[in-house]
């Protein structure tokens, strides 16, 4: 017989999660390989359209709950701390890039822990204001007209990407409900395909790169001017929400056997980006993806990885991580703060 919380559990949201990590393992491994055959071509536009504002959108939909500063330090800040150290040891004994512990400048993906920390802490506030979702989108186009670099802090990303966290906020489960009652599966099926297959078909056009979807560079740097750059991305955010409810309208409310994977996420999130970082520090492989046939590899290869970090025993360890007590990393933090130092390059130009 299953539990009371079982019976609970809305597998909509583990399903769609955990399809949604698996497309955030694919997306960093076929990286630095993309442009080497049109099949990694066309699943990078894809992929990175939708994954990040989709699992924002989810992340925003279970944050309705307003959680004490302290909480939020001990759930989100202190991991984020954690694993930067582990990032750096990493980083300077194993693979021998030279870094420093830039704790204002997330090392690879873990930005979205700091922008969750952000997010959290900001928002019982924002909602206080009048149309703070237009708000929330004029800044994520304004910030691209900024020279701010692009990782301290992930401001750009922060701001980016914060429509789609207050959209999940302020997202009822009933809507959801209410569309798939009146049958908009069929209308989401067709702009999904339409959207893939545009792909496919080389129907769009390639002068834009994917990187126009990341969040985090200025349009100058994407080589636009600041009216194509605004308009782009305003293209950019309608395609992450059409994505992000269209799947969301096709995604199965039935338990898989998948399923478990949706709820064991932030593993699969931060131990895949050691594995990546490794081999992409250590030796080519994976920028020397080119046939189909290592295409195929590759993919199956995030496959194995994602089932082997939604491992029972990796969700103890960013378990344990989540639930360090403060009073006995205050002092240590503390420390860390004070050794920080933050120059006016710092915050122009980044490390």
């Amino acid at each position: 017989m299953m539990s009371t919380r079982q019976k609970q559990r809305d597998y909509l949201f583990d399903n769609y999660k955990a399809l949604l990590v698996l497309l955030v393992v694919i997306g960093h491994f076929i990286e630095l390989s993309y442009k080497n055959n049109e099949l990694l071509g066309d699943m990078k536009w894809v992929i990175v359209s939708f994954h990040m504002p989709a699992f924002i959108f989810i992340s925003g939909y279970f944050s309705k709950r307003e959680l004490p500063f302290g909480k939020l330090v001990q759930k989100l800040l202190v991991p984020y701390l954690v694993y930067e150290v582990i990032y750096y040891l990493l980083y300077v004994y194993v693979i021998d890039k030279p870094t420093e512990l830039y704790l204002l400048h997330p090392k690879f993906s873990l930005w979205y822990i700091q922008a969750l920390f952000i997010w959290r802490l900001i928002t019982p506030y924002v909602k206080k204001i009048p149309y703070h979702m237009i708000f929330a989108v004029a800044a994520g186009l304004l910030i691209g007209c900024s020279g701010i670099s692009d990782n301290f802090l992930s401001i750009p990303r922060v701001l980016v990407f914060y429509p789609f966290f207050l959209a999940g906020i302020h997202f009822e489960r009933e809507k959801l409900i209410r569309f798939r009652n009146m049958k908009w599966q069929w209308i989401a099926g067709a702009g999904v395909a339409v959207w893939i297959g545009g792909f496919v078909l080389n129907i769009f056009p390639t002068n834009y790169s994917p990187k126009i979807f990341y969040g985090r560079y200025n349009y100058e740097y994407l080589g636009q001017g600041m009216v194509e750059g605004m308009f782009v991305r305003l293209i950019c955010y309608a395609i992450g929400f059409g994505m992000t409810f269209g799947l969301m309208l096709l995604m199965s409310e039935k338990e898989a056997k998948v399923s478990y994977i949706g709820t064991r996420t932030m593993a699969v999130y931060l131990f895949h980006g050691l594995i990546y970082s490794f081999m992409k520090g250590t030796s080519g492989i994976l920028s020397g993806v080119n046939t189909l046939a290592e295409s195929a590899m590759l993919l199956a290869f995030c496959v194995a990885i994602t089932l082997l970090f939604s491992a029972r025993q990796f969700t103890v360890l960013t378990d344990a991580v989540a639930s360090i007590p403060l009073e006995k990393i205050g002092e240590s933090f503390i420390k860390a703060l004070g050794n920080i130092k933050v120059t006016q390059q710092d915050l122009i130009f980044g490390k």
